[in-house]
């Protein structure tokens, strides 16, 4: 039986997928390194050894994300809007509306059953509404990326940022922190923040059916559950993996694909 692949390498983390029936059978998920073909390299070598398997094992691979075009060893290359759309669908069979956030983009997009995309709204020009934003907020209170999202359940009395930019929110949160402003209520502003710019994007594309959330900010339940308040719906959860790694899931899957189609040609 093949062995499919995928790897996706992003601004803040790169990740691969081993699948073998249309199951993972090994990931990896690393801090991205200065160099993008370093980091694919390192991801792909951990999801193998997690699978496992040897390299000469994969019977195809494709690569995503902002450094894809960097990866050696992939077969292909494909766009990570393509990928996620593909990888929510196999998470969440339901899922018609996908958000997803990576480290220096926003994206949000309608798919059909197929996992193909249809419409869909992008932010790629300011670091507001992106994993970077929480990444340099987090750095700012001396927290981790994931303690930042459960501080909203802590929160008594949120603070409001005055912009979501992330130059003048950096200076708000340092004023904060200097007032002796609890940490609990401007890590839950920063979240809100955060998801206020998400909820733009989302509504743009006029959200239907079951909406589902890929990347690591998916993980932050401050941000979810602000940003199901602010479009009013509710975000399915992942339950199959983590939607950190939706892109590589998806990248595997299209491996598969595109071998099982020349198999039937």
């Amino acid at each position: 039986m093949n062995i499919f692949a995928g790897c996706d390498v992003g601004s803040l983390t790169a990740k691969a997928v081993i699948m073998k029936n249309n199951r993972i059978i090994g990931s990896s998920i690393i801090k991205s390194k200065p160099r993008p073909k370093d980091s694919a390299d390192a991801a792909f070598h951990e999801a193998l050894s997690d699978a496992g398997v040897s390299e000469d094992e994969i019977k195809y691979c494709i690569g995503t994300g902002y450094g894809r075009e960097k990866i050696e060893f992939v077969d292909e290359v494909v766009s990570e809007i393509t990928c996620h759309g593909k990888g929510a669908r196999w998470m969440l069979p339901t899922a018609e509306t996908v958000i997803d956030i990576g480290g220096q983009d926003c994206k949000t997009m309608k798919i059909d059953k197929d996992g193909n995309v249809g419409r869909f709204s992008a932010n790629d020009k300011c670091a507001s509404g992106t994993g970077r934003f929480l990444e340099v907020m987090a750095k700012v209170l001396n927290v981790g990326i994931d303690e930042l999202g459960r501080l909203s359940q802590k929160a008594k009395d949120p603070i409001t940022l005055a912009s979501t930019c992330t130059v003048w929110a950096q200076a708000d949160v340092i004023k904060y922190i200097n007032s002796g402003v609890p940490i609990e209520d401007i890590g839950a502003g920063i979240n809100s923040a955060m998801a206020a710019r998400v909820a733009i994007l989302v509504n743009a594309v006029k959200p239907e059916g079951d909406i589902f959330m890929t990347g690591g900010v998916a993980k932050n339940v401050g941000v979810v559950s602000t940003l199901e308040k602010l479009i009013g719906k509710r975000i399915k959860r992942a339950r199959k993996a983590d939607p950190q790694i939706a892109g590589a899931i998806g990248a595997a899957l299209l491996s598969m694909e595109k071998v099982n189609g020349k198999m039937a040609a």
